[in-house]
């Protein structure tokens, strides 16, 4: 994630914090120091948060070692000022996996709160609710309190949602599933973003959150629908400009005035050599490099994979990759080369075959009747 910077690593996951989560720490420092009118006071907020945000922590590393289970890697943990969010490679296709990795959060939770109230109860204190104001104990008790009951709400995309999402895909399509539990989620962030309206920021901000995690949830399920059945071979752009690495900058300079291609294969002796990004290209001309040699220039180590690969996996390497497109490949020889752009042309051209098509194979069958009948 863009503006995040490493700190750690847990059970071999690498946990990082976003830039925006600095701002949550000055805010409740200086709030205390403003109040109390002490150092001791800001350093015991500053505390109470990391304490606050440690269990958050804990709370992404159940989604992320039940995940792993199940055979899906965490890239890493993130933490922000309105939580964690633990970057999975992908869910698991089977919804029961799904279902455990979305409960293990919570649970997480519910054992910390459980622990602590054995706790308070063996060291003699008090673990109501109205005394969470006086110990430390029962703050965090009922913070792993609320924090499980609060993502276990049935709305996408907290983790109670995604359960649901899950026990709906047992039953209907994943799309459809998604769909369901989304609209639940946009409901919910209504709700709160209209509480948070009369001087609650932090419910707005809740809000946004889930509104537009909802909202990426269902394109994201949407568009896994539309590539269900093709592969990176099928949508890939064969029609392209090749470069040598003994090619000059200027000839990609031609290509590219004469053509829509940005990003261009290099190849050595028929093999894959490398890739010329767009930003290569601009960065050496800006330089007034129109000699260089492609070899200086190119990405000596592109994302490449086969043509037989699935393309919502493929989309998944195209995303991780640091120029804006991957090669495809068959046996080390060029099959041709996957952009955002060639993918969402794919999409849109056969979401708009099967809009059309039900009513044309029905006007067509209804032809054939008619024929049949004289």
């Amino acid at each position: 994630m863009k503006w995040s910077w490493k700190i750690g690593k847990l059970a071999g996951i690498e946990v990082r914090v976003h830039a925006t989560f600095f701002l949550l720490v000055t805010w409740v420092a200086w709030g205390n120091y403003a109040t109390q009118g002490s150092v001791q006071a800001a350093l015991a907020g500053v505390t109470f948060i990391a304490l606050l945000f440690g269990i958050v922590v804990l709370h992404e590393l159940g989604h992320a070692l039940t995940a792993r289970r199940f055979g899906v890697a965490t890239r890493d943990i993130t933490l922000l000022p309105i939580g964690g969010v633990a970057r999975l490679e992908r869910m698991p296709d089977n919804p029961r996996h799904e279902l455990a990795v979305a409960v293990a959060g919570p649970g997480v939770n519910v054992v910390l709160a459980a622990g602590l109230a054995i706790a308070g109860l063996l060291l003699g204190t008090d673990i109501r609710p109205s005394a969470s104001t006086e110990n430390l104990v029962a703050q965090l008790l009922w913070i792993n309190v609320a924090l499980a009951t609060f993502n276990m709400l049935p709305a996408f995309p907290l983790d109670g949602g995604r359960a649901l999402r899950a026990l709906l895909a047992m039953r209907m399509p994943d799309v459809r599933a998604t769909e369901v539990a989304a609209r639940l989620g946009q409901a919910l962030a209504v709700v709160l973003g209209i509480a948070g309206l009369f001087g609650n920021v932090v419910l707005l901000l809740i809000a946004v959150f889930i509104w537009m995690g909802a909202r990426a949830e269902a394109h994201a399920a949407q568009l896994k629908d539309a590539m269900s059945g093709l592969s990176a071979g099928q949508a890939a752009v064969r029609e392209l400009h090749v470069l040598s690495p003994d090619d000059r900058a200027s000839t990609a300079v031609e290509y590219a005035l004469h053509g829509f291609q940005r990003d261009f294969p290099v190849l050595e002796h028929g093999r894959v050599a490398g890739v010329l990004s767009h930003r290569a290209l601009l960065s050496a001309l800006s330089e007034d490099g129109r000699d260089f040699r492609i070899g200086t220039l190119m990405e000596p180590h592109p994302t490449t994979v086969p043509s037989s690969m699935g393309l919502s996996k493929a989309l998944e390497a195209l995303q991780e990759a640091p120029c804006r497109c991957v090669l495809v490949v068959d046996s080390d020889e060029l099959v041709g080369m996957l952009t955002i752009d060639a993918v969402g042309e794919l999409i849109a051209v056969r979401e708009a075959v099967r809009k059309h098509e039900g009513p044309f194979v029905s006007a067509m069958a209804r032809r054939a009747a008619a024929r049949t009948e004289h």
